[in-house]
């Protein structure tokens, strides 16, 4: 479904991603792990058009999509949750899920899809007229992953979920995350600090290291893997 290859991204004269080569196949979670700064989230907005490679090629379902805006990477099936969630605080949780669904016309299908988030998320129908800012900071992370579920994407993009909530919201979302890939066969790129987690619900997994791709594997080898364990599962 979506190949990138070789990419090198730059924020001005910093090298942010050095040669990396991801392949993610249709139905398939796969995460991107590594520590803080690693390159995880530059990777995340090199496929979504917000810091394109420098050189390189993104290819999504078989079009090149490296040279394209973001909105039009969005039309094509591609919609990202990002690190601090950033909601629209003044919005509603109803407004804010109809943006999600802003590029779609298709009334029957996004009613569906509002059902089918409240499903997933009770505390978010209870909560429809509420101002986003006012929410948790769980309930704002179910929000952002609701308001991109409403875009119907083909590929979901997640980046750290997890960050800043207490660990039994955690365990939730990641539940939800495995769900949605279950239920509606999306296929999803999770980038995650939390490895333990982000390994356990993944089917292949990537590790970066200063930009660079240094090791990729089955989630289940790399959760056993004895390096991984020392530097990232602190074991």
């Amino acid at each position: 479904m979506l190949k990138i290859d070789h990419i090198n991204t730059f924020y001005g004269n910093i090298h942010a991603l050095r040669d990396v080569s991801i392949e993610v196949a249709e139905g398939e979670i796969i995460t991107l792990i590594g520590a803080n700064g690693a390159g995880k989230t530059t990777t995340l907005m090199s496929i979504s058009g917000i810091a394109p490679p420098r050189n390189g090629e993104i290819v999504f379902e078989g079009k090149p999509i490296h040279h394209l805006p973001p909105h039009e990477i969005v039309e094509l099936g591609i919609s990202q949750v990002p690190e601090g969630r950033h909601i629209f605080p003044y919005l509603s949780v109803s407004e804010n899920l109809d943006m999600g669904s802003f590029l779609r016309k298709d009334t029957a299908g996004i009613r569906k899809d509002l059902e089918y988030v409240y499903e997933l998320f009770p505390i978010l129908a209870e909560r429809r007229n509420q101002a986003g800012g006012t929410l948790s900071g769980g309930e704002q992370q179910m929000l952002a992953i609701s308001r991109s579920i409403m875009a119907r994407p083909r590929l979901l993009l997640l980046d750290e979920p997890s960050l800043g909530l207490a660990p039994i919201v955690v365990k939730k979302i990641f539940e939800i995350i495995a769900k949605i890939n279950e239920e509606n066969r999306t296929t999803i790129f999770l980038v995650e600090q939390n490895a333990n987690l982000a390994l356990k619900v993944a089917h292949r997994g990537y590790v970066m290291e200063n930009g660079i791709i240094s090791m990729t594997d089955s989630a289940a080898n790399l959760l056993a893997n004895d390096d991984v364990q020392k530097a990232y599962l602190g074991i």
